[in-house]
């Protein structure tokens, strides 16, 4: 069985996460949706409201896991017999940032990343372009799937 972990922290889950897992459904048998913790962030969501908002859009699809890890990604990887990570690409900062990641984690396992391109239509949603606009009270339905709700 091919498995792929989607690691972030999906502060909230965006349309753009959203495109890159229903195209991820199609390459691996089971994605699992990975939130990382990391206690020194600040997040506008609690853990449990992300999660939430993940599993409720994928509801119904089986072949989506949604859970939560602290650590290494690599470390869940091996831990759960995980080969591939995958990562979306918005743009060529985000390529030299996720290269460099995808070299570690090539030094530290034997984990291959699968970088998937970004719609036309969502490659300029950002998480953090999402809060943004909810803090300043604007539209944010826009920018994410419809279980996200403020």
């Amino acid at each position: 069985m091919k498995r792929a972990i989607f690691p972030g922290s999906f502060d909230p889950i965006t349309l753009g996460h959203y495109d890159i897992i229903k195209r991820g459904i199609k390459l691996f048998d089971e994605v699992i949706v990975a939130i990382g913790v990391n206690s020194a962030k600040k997040y506008m969501f609690s853990l449990e409201q992300r999660k939430k908002f993940i599993e409720d859009s994928f509801k119904d699809e089986p072949n989506v896991k949604v859970v939560t890890y602290e650590g290494l990604t690599v470390d869940f990887c091996q831990k759960n017999n995980v080969d591939f990570i995958l990562r979306g690409l918005r743009n060529p900062a985000d390529f030299e940032f996720e290269k460099a990641i995808a070299h570690t984690n090539r030094d530290l396992a034997p984990i291959e990343t699968v970088f998937l391109l970004t719609s036309a239509t969502t490659s300029y949603i950002s998480s953090s372009i999402v809060r943004e606009v909810i803090h300043h009270n604007g539209d944010y339905t826009l920018l994410v799937p419809d279980t996200v709700r403020v």
